[in-house]
């Protein structure tokens, strides 16, 4: 079994940077807390799920796993900043809203949950403005903040921190020697710190050791979270199967544009040992000459064959023309969610839904009326 800190890699001879960045990030940090820069806070539940490395700990899959928890009950909206989009400024995605025009997380979650407002804006104060006041989404009942925990001129209700277990930030370095973004002690503004992408057969005692590790306060609450893999689902034709269904030995083109694709060849070791990871940049733009790449590399593989890519890549290759027939008909997208460890579930999900509740238009209007008759 792999373990915790088992992916990072630290650039020793950029340390004197990572230095200078630091003392820029503490500054800022510093101005925040005594009051220089504002924070602006909100009567409307705002939860904002972040990280302080750069990429990979799981973002969507847990603003995924919100929306599922309070969609139903609650007009949910999401407010990302749209990375590497097209556009400018503020934008409310619909049905007919491109990829390019909004990025690619934000046009995967839109198309999954499109009863939800998803909107884009670098200056999140903004997009919270316009949620809450344009008459098209001014009954939305709680925003979720996408990759806002360096956002600090929101204040939000609840702040939740994801760390990835195999890059946790204890041994980690500030960029660019290392992948974080502020120091580790900028996790002291995590309501809930989540430690992500656990493998599934962690002991009782290794989980005491995360706990004392990650040292919190008493204030913070630690859950931990595994990545739970569903049927792979074809890009280009309409079709579902487990990855049980897969031949045995099943040759694997793993084609993926994310931050961390190395808990995805961990995971698909015990389908086949016969991967071969043709892995991009995060976020990743694919281009023709990128296609007859994938177009090659696939014919040469020995049959059987497949090629597994991720929910975020499929948006992005949907729009590639060159791809060959028989490559179309073998790329599969491979869902994940999140599953929490040690029973935490039930915990979490009474904590956030009371916080919605609690901090409702409609329960913040009735404690005023209450208030006002007294």
């Amino acid at each position: 079994m792999r373990t915790e800190g088992d992916f990072i890699k630290i650039n020793e001879w950029l340390l004197p940077l990572s230095w200078l960045y630091g003392i820029g990030v503490r500054v800022r940090n510093w101005m925040f807390d005594i009051g220089v820069l504002k924070s602006q806070s909100y009567d409307i539940p705002v939860i904002s799920v972040g990280n302080i490395t750069v990429g990979g700990s799981g973002k969507t899959p847990h603003v995924e796993y919100l929306i599922n928890l309070l969609h139903e009950k609650q007009k949910v909206g999401v407010l990302s900043r749209g990375y590497k989009r097209k556009s400018r400024g503020y934008l409310l995605a619909d049905k007919d809203t491109e990829m390019r025009e909004i990025g690619d997380e934000p046009f995967q979650m839109k198309h999954k949950y499109p009863d939800i407002y998803m909107a884009v804006d670098k200056n999140r104060r903004n997009g919270i403005y316009r949620l809450t006041h344009d008459e098209q989404t001014k009954d939305v009942d709680v925003i979720l903040l996408d990759d806002a925990y360096q956002h600090r001129y929101v204040k939000p209700g609840i702040n939740i921190l994801l760390v990835d277990y195999h890059r946790l930030i204890i041994y980690d370095k500030l960029l660019p020697a290392g992948r974080m973004r502020e120091p580790q002690e900028g996790k002291s503004r995590a309501d809930i710190v989540i430690v992500t992408k656990c493998p599934k057969d962690l002991k009782p005692m290794e989980f005491r050791v995360l706990k004392r590790a990650m040292n919190l306060y008493p204030y913070q609450e630690l859950y931990f979270t595994t990545l739970q893999y569903e049927s792979l689902k074809a890009v280009f034709h309409d079709e579902r199967k487990p990855l049980s269904s897969l031949p045995k030995g099943v040759n694997i083109l793993l084609l993926t544009g994310i931050a961390s694709p190395q808990q995805m060849v961990m995971d698909l070791k015990p389908v086949s040992e016969n991967i071969t990871p043709m892995a991009f940049g995060d976020h990743h733009q694919f281009t023709e000459d990128d296609a007859e790449r994938i177009n090659s590399t696939f014919a040469d593989m020995p049959k059987p064959k497949v090629i597994i890519t991720t929910e975020k890549d499929a948006t992005r290759l949907n729009s590639l023309g060159t791809l060959s027939e028989a490559t179309k008909n073998s790329i599969y997208a491979l869902p994940i969610r999140i599953r929490f460890m040690l029973e935490g579930e039930e915990e979490f999900n009474n904590k956030i839904i009371s916080y919605v509740r609690k901090n409702s238009r409609n329960s913040i209007l009735a404690k005023r009326k209450d208030d006002h008759k007294s």
